[in-house]
């Protein structure tokens, strides 16, 4: 299960790959995670994808930030 925690902790978005895929891969980690016995959250998951994509989409990244908050809207 350490190695899936860590696998998740160090993604990052590639330049090349779309949000749905980067969240995808997330998600997959995370869920192989959960059944292990993690409790990745749905908020840590969401937090990782914003904190990880790249700087193109930090315009948008603020919008959702300022309009949802993370803690609250999960």
């Amino acid at each position: 299960m350490m190695n899936l925690i860590t696998d998740f902790e160090l993604q990052r978005m590639k330049e090349s790959k779309s949000v749905k895929e980067y969240s995808y891969r997330l998600l997959s980690i995370a869920n192989r995670a959960r059944v292990l016995g993690s409790e990745l959250n749905d908020s840590r998951i969401v937090e990782k994808l914003l904190v990880t994509i790249p700087e193109r989409f930090e315009a948008t990244i603020t919008t959702l930030e300022t309009t949802r908050p993370i803690k609250e809207s999960y």
